[in-house]
């Protein structure tokens, strides 16, 4: 069973997977560790790990920090750029973001990772990547230089959605950003899950149980958090994310 099999098998016994984005520029050592065992031990399917365009130069040593305490649920790589690539991982979500015009973003980078990846035998998971308008500019937004799907306009990331899935991604990630003003709205993963049939992720700016609960319930398959865990590990607001997100349970 691959990675990306076990995580969709995951989804369809609990409902909807939940996911924990740790950003090693943002959590030292001592806190990635701590919270990657209270994720595992506190209900998260799969531990992110990146999401930063500018990366510590101890991306490999945390990374295999994090997988040796990680080890129950799987761990995937949300790379900001080329460098973000490690065998330690499970598996590497294979982004291209189609929500912009960039083509350094949409192939150019892909090109360059992608014999890399192969070399390492590590399993891409082919991803179309969103970035919904939050209100602010995020630093997604400003360093990829694209600018954001508008959030009041669901048929345009519909279709955004749509073309992934017939240019044969895996899934679609919907992603409001780090820092971002506000969150990927209900009314678009609804319009979104409704309309293709591949998985939907769903995060950015999600800070409350109720806020994850409620993408789950629009069609998620997956919700992830992360911000809202920096700077402390707090296992009771885990345990209420994953009850919250697993609809199933």
């Amino acid at each position: 069973m691959t990675t990306f099999e076990r995580l969709k098998a995951t989804r369809d016994k609990r409902g909807t997977g939940f996911w924990v984005l740790l950003d090693p520029d943002r959590l030292d050592k001592e806190d990635l560790v701590q919270t990657t065992v209270a994720c595992v031990e506190h209900g998260a399917d799969a531990i992110l790990f990146g999401g930063s365009f500018l990366i510590s130069t101890n991306f490999e040593r945390m990374i295999r920090e994090v997988k040796g305490v990680a080890h129950e649920i799987p761990l995937v790589i949300f790379p900001g750029d080329t460098n973000q690539i490690s065998s330690a991982a499970d598996a590497i979500l294979f982004l291209s973001m189609v929500s912009g015009r960039n083509p350094e973003l949409l192939i150019g980078q892909q090109a360059k990772a992608a014999p890399t990846i192969k070399a390492m035998g590590l399993e891409p998971i082919a991803t179309g990547y969103l970035l919904v308008e939050s209100g602010t500019q995020t630093t997604v937004e400003y360093v990829s230089n694209t600018k954001p799907l508008p959030r009041n306009k669901p048929d345009i990331a519909m279709a955004h959605a749509l073309a992934a899935e017939y240019l044969g991604m895996s899934c679609v990630y919907l992603d409001a950003g780090s820092g971002a003003g506000a969150m990927v709205p209900v009314e678009m993963i609804k319009a979104v899950s409704d309309y293709v049939s591949i998985p939907v992720i769903a995060g950015g700016g999600i800070k409350r149980p109720e806020d994850a609960e409620a993408r789950a319930e629009a069609g998620a398959s997956f919700v992830v958090i992360g911000s809202v865990l920096e700077g402390r590990v707090d296992t009771g607001l885990i345990r209420a994310f994953s009850d919250a997100i697993h609809t199933n349970l």
